[in-house]
Protein backbone atom coordinates (compact mmCIF):
# COMPACT_ATOMS: atom_id res chain seq x y z
CA UNK A 1 0.00 0.00 0.00
CA UNK A 2 1.10 3.36 -0.56
CA UNK A 3 1.47 4.09 2.77
CA UNK A 4 4.19 1.71 3.56
CA UNK A 5 5.54 2.45 0.14
CA UNK A 6 6.54 5.80 2.29
CA UNK A 7 9.28 3.69 3.21
CA UNK A 8 10.94 3.50 -0.17
CA UNK A 9 10.45 7.37 0.11
CA UNK A 10 10.88 6.80 2.93
CA UNK A 11 9.65 8.81 6.53
CA UNK A 12 10.07 5.70 8.77
CA UNK A 13 13.73 5.49 8.18
CA UNK A 14 17.06 7.53 6.71
CA UNK A 15 17.83 4.30 4.78
CA UNK A 16 15.57 1.65 3.03
CA UNK A 17 13.94 -0.03 6.22
CA UNK A 18 15.14 -3.84 6.81
CA UNK A 19 12.46 -5.61 8.52
CA UNK A 20 13.10 -8.50 10.79
CA UNK A 21 11.86 -11.87 12.14
CA UNK A 22 11.87 -10.63 15.48
CA UNK A 23 8.73 -10.07 17.85
CA UNK A 24 8.91 -8.51 21.35
CA UNK A 25 6.45 -8.74 24.21
CA UNK A 26 6.44 -4.85 25.12
CA UNK A 27 6.23 -4.54 29.25
CA UNK A 28 2.43 -4.10 30.16
CA UNK A 29 2.57 -0.14 30.72
CA UNK A 30 -1.05 0.35 32.81
CA UNK A 31 -3.46 -0.85 30.63
CA UNK A 32 -5.71 -4.00 31.13
CA UNK A 33 -3.70 -7.20 31.38
CA UNK A 34 -5.78 -9.10 29.63
CA UNK A 35 -4.66 -7.34 26.47
CA UNK A 36 -0.76 -8.48 25.45
CA UNK A 37 1.33 -6.05 23.12
CA UNK A 38 3.71 -8.12 20.49
CA UNK A 39 6.22 -5.73 18.81
CA UNK A 40 7.64 -6.57 15.05
CA UNK A 41 10.47 -4.20 15.10
CA UNK A 42 11.40 -1.57 13.93
CA UNK A 43 8.15 -1.40 12.51
CA UNK A 44 4.45 -2.13 13.97
CA UNK A 45 2.57 -3.42 17.07
CA UNK A 46 0.38 -6.85 17.16
CA UNK A 47 -2.19 -7.52 20.32
CA UNK A 48 -3.41 -10.06 21.95
CA UNK A 49 -7.04 -9.94 23.71
CA UNK A 50 -7.37 -12.73 26.31
CA UNK A 51 -11.07 -13.04 26.73
CA UNK A 52 -13.28 -15.68 28.99
CA UNK A 53 -14.53 -17.32 25.37
CA UNK A 54 -11.51 -16.62 22.81
CA UNK A 55 -7.71 -15.73 22.24
CA UNK A 56 -8.29 -12.71 19.95
CA UNK A 57 -5.30 -12.14 17.53
CA UNK A 58 -5.08 -8.79 16.11
CA UNK A 59 -3.02 -8.49 12.98
CA UNK A 60 -0.97 -11.49 11.87
CA UNK A 61 2.55 -9.03 11.00
CA UNK A 62 4.74 -9.74 7.78
CA UNK A 63 5.47 -13.10 7.26
CA UNK A 64 4.80 -16.64 8.28
CA UNK A 65 7.48 -16.41 11.25
CA UNK A 66 6.23 -13.43 13.04
CA UNK A 67 2.66 -14.81 12.98
CA UNK A 68 4.20 -18.17 14.50
CA UNK A 69 5.64 -15.48 17.11
CA UNK A 70 2.39 -14.13 18.14
CA UNK A 71 1.05 -18.19 17.83
CA UNK A 72 3.32 -19.51 20.44
CA UNK A 73 2.03 -16.54 22.95
CA UNK A 74 -1.33 -17.03 22.24
CA UNK A 75 -0.98 -21.06 22.93
CA UNK A 76 -0.62 -20.52 26.61
CA UNK A 77 -4.18 -19.19 26.72
CA UNK A 78 -5.64 -22.36 24.58
CA UNK A 79 -7.21 -24.06 27.00
CA UNK A 80 -10.34 -25.63 27.75
CA UNK A 81 -12.99 -24.71 24.99
CA UNK A 82 -11.24 -21.10 24.92
CA UNK A 83 -10.77 -20.92 21.04
CA UNK A 84 -8.26 -18.52 18.58
CA UNK A 85 -9.86 -15.70 16.33
CA UNK A 86 -7.87 -13.53 14.67
CA UNK A 87 -8.81 -9.91 13.31
CA UNK A 88 -7.68 -8.34 10.39
CA UNK A 89 -7.47 -4.42 10.99
CA UNK A 90 -6.60 -3.84 7.05
CA UNK A 91 -4.88 -5.12 4.36
CA UNK A 92 -1.52 -3.54 4.10
CA UNK A 93 1.18 -5.94 4.24
CA UNK A 94 2.56 -5.38 7.74
CA UNK A 95 -0.76 -6.62 8.97
CA UNK A 96 -1.92 -9.47 6.50
CA UNK A 97 1.33 -11.15 5.37
CA UNK A 98 0.88 -14.28 8.60
CA UNK A 99 -2.54 -14.87 7.71
CA UNK A 100 -1.54 -18.07 6.02
CA UNK A 101 -0.39 -19.76 9.17
CA UNK A 102 -4.69 -19.80 10.25
CA UNK A 103 -6.28 -20.17 6.95
CA UNK A 104 -5.80 -22.45 3.76
CA UNK A 105 -3.40 -24.98 2.72
CA UNK A 106 -0.94 -24.25 4.71
CA UNK A 107 -2.57 -23.55 8.68
CA UNK A 108 -0.90 -24.17 11.13
CA UNK A 109 -3.55 -23.57 13.60
CA UNK A 110 -6.82 -23.12 11.66
CA UNK A 111 -9.19 -20.08 13.09
CA UNK A 112 -11.81 -17.98 11.90
CA UNK A 113 -9.74 -14.70 10.13
CA UNK A 114 -12.24 -11.87 10.45
CA UNK A 115 -12.38 -8.67 8.54
CA UNK A 116 -14.58 -6.01 6.72
CA UNK A 117 -15.21 -6.92 3.58
CA UNK A 118 -13.66 -4.13 2.15
CA UNK A 119 -10.33 -6.12 3.36
CA UNK A 120 -10.78 -9.47 1.57
CA UNK A 121 -11.87 -7.37 -1.45
CA UNK A 122 -7.80 -5.54 -1.50
CA UNK A 123 -6.36 -9.19 -1.58
CA UNK A 124 -4.48 -9.94 -4.69
CA UNK A 125 -3.35 -12.73 -6.62
CA UNK A 126 0.40 -14.09 -6.04
CA UNK A 127 1.30 -12.37 -9.04
CA UNK A 128 1.40 -8.78 -6.68
CA UNK A 129 4.47 -6.85 -7.82
CA UNK A 130 4.13 -5.38 -4.69
CA UNK A 131 4.70 -8.77 -2.90
CA UNK A 132 7.29 -9.82 -5.78
CA UNK A 133 9.38 -6.19 -4.96
CA UNK A 134 9.09 -7.47 -1.23
CA UNK A 135 9.87 -11.07 -1.90
CA UNK A 136 13.16 -9.76 -4.11
CA UNK A 137 14.70 -7.26 -1.63
CA UNK A 138 14.03 -9.38 1.40
CA UNK A 139 13.36 -13.08 0.43
CA UNK A 140 14.64 -14.73 3.64
CA UNK A 141 11.34 -12.72 5.05
CA UNK A 142 8.83 -12.62 2.13
CA UNK A 143 9.30 -15.46 0.17
CA UNK A 144 7.26 -17.96 2.37
CA UNK A 145 4.66 -15.25 2.02
CA UNK A 146 1.40 -16.67 0.44
CA UNK A 147 -1.48 -13.69 0.54
CA UNK A 148 -4.55 -14.73 2.92
CA UNK A 149 -7.64 -13.17 2.55
CA UNK A 150 -9.89 -13.23 6.04
CA UNK A 151 -12.68 -15.65 5.97
CA UNK A 152 -15.37 -14.57 7.98
CA UNK A 153 -16.26 -10.86 6.53
CA UNK A 154 -18.77 -7.96 8.11
CA UNK A 155 -19.68 -4.62 6.51
CA UNK A 156 -19.36 -1.86 8.94
CA UNK A 157 -19.64 -2.85 12.54
CA UNK A 158 -19.08 -6.51 14.64
CA UNK A 159 -19.23 -7.50 18.12
CA UNK A 160 -17.27 -10.53 19.78
CA UNK A 161 -18.68 -11.70 22.76
CA UNK A 162 -16.17 -12.71 24.74
CA UNK A 163 -18.03 -12.97 27.82
CA UNK A 164 -16.32 -11.14 30.50
CA UNK A 165 -15.15 -8.12 27.54
CA UNK A 166 -16.73 -7.51 24.15
CA UNK A 167 -14.83 -6.16 21.50
CA UNK A 168 -17.02 -3.46 19.09
CA UNK A 169 -15.06 -3.89 15.51
CA UNK A 170 -16.33 -0.73 13.49
CA UNK A 171 -15.27 0.38 10.40
CA UNK A 172 -12.41 3.54 10.71
CA UNK A 173 -11.88 4.45 7.02
CA UNK A 174 -9.33 6.80 5.79
CA UNK A 175 -5.55 5.20 6.35
CA UNK A 176 -7.36 2.96 4.12
CA UNK A 177 -10.84 2.52 2.79
CA UNK A 178 -11.01 -1.18 4.47
CA UNK A 179 -10.10 -0.04 8.27
CA UNK A 180 -11.21 -1.19 11.30
CA UNK A 181 -10.80 0.07 14.64
CA UNK A 182 -11.52 -1.84 17.93
CA UNK A 183 -13.22 -0.78 21.39
CA UNK A 184 -13.80 -2.34 24.19
CA UNK A 185 -15.82 -0.62 26.72
CA UNK A 186 -15.65 -2.98 29.27
CA UNK A 187 -12.05 -1.25 30.34
CA UNK A 188 -13.01 2.03 27.67
CA UNK A 189 -9.78 0.73 25.59
CA UNK A 190 -9.47 1.61 21.81
CA UNK A 191 -7.28 -0.24 19.27
CA UNK A 192 -6.49 1.91 16.88
CA UNK A 193 -4.67 0.79 14.18
CA UNK A 194 -3.48 2.97 11.49
CA UNK A 195 -5.96 5.51 12.30
CA UNK A 196 -3.69 7.10 14.35
CA UNK A 197 0.21 6.97 14.50
CA UNK A 198 2.90 9.19 15.91
CA UNK A 199 3.63 11.61 14.79
CA UNK A 200 0.24 11.24 12.13
CA UNK A 201 -1.75 8.37 10.20
CA UNK A 202 -1.15 8.58 6.23
CA UNK A 203 -4.49 9.03 3.93
CA UNK A 204 -4.18 6.87 1.23
CA UNK A 205 -5.82 9.94 -1.27
CA UNK A 206 -6.32 13.59 -0.71
CA UNK A 207 -9.98 12.74 -1.08
CA UNK A 208 -9.57 9.93 1.98
CA UNK A 209 -8.01 12.81 4.07
CA UNK A 210 -11.11 14.29 5.05
CA UNK A 211 -12.44 11.33 6.05
CA UNK A 212 -8.96 10.41 8.21
CA UNK A 213 -10.02 13.04 10.28
CA UNK A 214 -13.50 12.29 10.87
CA UNK A 215 -12.53 9.07 11.44
CA UNK A 216 -10.32 10.62 14.07
CA UNK A 217 -12.98 13.17 15.52
CA UNK A 218 -14.78 9.49 15.66
CA UNK A 219 -12.57 7.94 18.04
CA UNK A 220 -11.63 10.62 20.34
CA UNK A 221 -15.55 11.45 20.40
CA UNK A 222 -15.59 7.83 22.08
CA UNK A 223 -13.50 9.25 25.22
CA UNK A 224 -11.44 6.09 25.83
CA UNK A 225 -9.21 5.50 29.14
CA UNK A 226 -6.53 3.68 27.04
CA UNK A 227 -5.32 3.73 23.58
CA UNK A 228 -3.03 1.76 21.88
CA UNK A 229 -1.82 1.58 18.12
CA UNK A 230 0.05 -0.43 15.66
CA UNK A 231 2.58 2.30 15.06
CA UNK A 232 3.07 4.32 17.86
CA UNK A 233 4.63 3.62 21.51
CA UNK A 234 2.55 2.41 24.10
CA UNK A 235 2.66 5.30 26.37
CA UNK A 236 1.02 7.53 24.02
CA UNK A 237 -2.51 6.71 25.13
CA UNK A 238 -5.83 8.81 23.82
CA UNK A 239 -3.75 12.29 24.07
CA UNK A 240 -2.19 11.05 20.63
CA UNK A 241 -5.67 11.32 18.78
CA UNK A 242 -6.03 15.01 19.97
CA UNK A 243 -2.60 15.67 18.90
CA UNK A 244 -3.49 14.18 15.44
CA UNK A 245 -6.40 15.78 15.31
CA UNK A 246 -4.56 19.29 16.16
CA UNK A 247 -1.68 18.40 13.45
CA UNK A 248 -4.33 18.26 10.94
CA UNK A 249 -6.32 21.56 12.11
CA UNK A 250 -2.91 23.25 11.63
CA UNK A 251 -2.25 21.65 8.96
CA UNK A 252 -5.14 23.05 6.89
CA UNK A 253 -4.73 26.57 8.22
CA UNK A 254 -1.41 26.83 7.21
CA UNK A 255 -1.82 25.56 3.35
CA UNK A 256 -5.07 27.54 3.08
CA UNK A 257 -2.96 30.89 3.88
CA UNK A 258 -0.18 29.36 1.49
CA UNK A 259 -3.13 28.81 -1.11
CA UNK A 260 -3.80 32.28 -1.27
CA UNK A 261 -0.57 33.26 -1.05
CA UNK A 262 0.16 31.50 -4.32
CA UNK A 263 1.46 28.43 -3.69
CA UNK A 264 0.76 25.79 -5.86
CA UNK A 265 -1.98 23.14 -5.21
CA UNK A 266 0.41 20.70 -7.04
CA UNK A 267 4.01 21.58 -6.06
CA UNK A 268 6.67 20.89 -8.14
CA UNK A 269 8.76 18.08 -6.98
CA UNK A 270 12.05 20.35 -6.32
CA UNK A 271 9.75 22.79 -4.37
CA UNK A 272 10.79 22.73 -0.70
CA UNK A 273 6.92 22.77 0.40
CA UNK A 274 7.65 23.00 3.82
CA UNK A 275 9.50 26.44 3.94
CA UNK A 276 7.12 27.08 0.62
CA UNK A 277 4.14 26.80 3.44
CA UNK A 278 5.54 28.07 6.09
CA UNK A 279 5.08 24.99 8.51
CA UNK A 280 7.93 23.63 10.37
CA UNK A 281 7.38 20.67 11.97
CA UNK A 282 8.31 21.61 15.39
CA UNK A 283 5.96 24.96 15.06
CA UNK A 284 2.15 22.54 14.63
CA UNK A 285 3.67 19.61 16.99
CA UNK A 286 3.99 19.08 20.86
CA UNK A 287 7.46 19.24 22.38
CA UNK A 288 8.87 16.54 24.40
CA UNK A 289 8.17 12.85 24.94
CA UNK A 290 7.25 11.16 22.77
CA UNK A 291 7.21 13.73 20.08
CA UNK A 292 11.14 14.51 20.49
CA UNK A 293 12.19 10.96 19.34
CA UNK A 294 10.50 11.80 15.65
CA UNK A 295 12.83 10.52 13.33
CA UNK A 296 14.12 13.30 10.95
CA UNK A 297 12.84 11.72 8.00
CA UNK A 298 9.18 11.84 9.38
CA UNK A 299 9.80 15.36 10.17
CA UNK A 300 11.22 16.62 6.49
CA UNK A 301 10.32 13.71 4.16
CA UNK A 302 6.60 12.59 5.98
CA UNK A 303 5.70 15.87 6.82
CA UNK A 304 6.20 17.31 3.39
CA UNK A 305 3.99 14.50 1.83
CA UNK A 306 1.51 15.55 4.68
CA UNK A 307 1.44 19.31 3.24
CA UNK A 308 1.36 17.96 -0.48
CA UNK A 309 -1.39 15.91 0.81
CA UNK A 310 -3.54 18.87 2.18
CA UNK A 311 -2.65 20.88 -0.45
CA UNK A 312 -4.33 18.67 -3.08
CA UNK A 313 -7.21 17.55 -0.90
CA UNK A 314 -8.05 21.80 -0.29
CA UNK A 315 -7.57 22.85 -4.31
CA UNK A 316 -10.03 19.82 -4.90
CA UNK A 317 -12.52 21.28 -2.41
CA UNK A 318 -12.39 24.54 -3.70
CA UNK A 319 -13.21 23.42 -6.79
Amino acid sequence: HPDRLDRWINPHAAAPMKHTNLVEPIANQGWDDRILVLHNPPLVNAFLIITTRFVILVDTLIDPTTAGALLDAARPHLYGERSLLVVNTHADYDHIFGNQLFAGPEAVHPAPIIGRRATAGRFKPFDDPYLHKLQAEEPEIFGPVRPTSPNLLFEETLILDGEDLKLELFAAPGHTGDHTAIYIPEIKTLLAGDAAELPFPYAESPAALPVLRATLLALAGRRPAAALYCHAPVDSGPQLLHDNIAYFDALEERCRAALARGVPADPPAEMDVIRAVGCPFEEITPAGPPWEAVSKNLRTAGHAQQIRTMLAWLASAAR
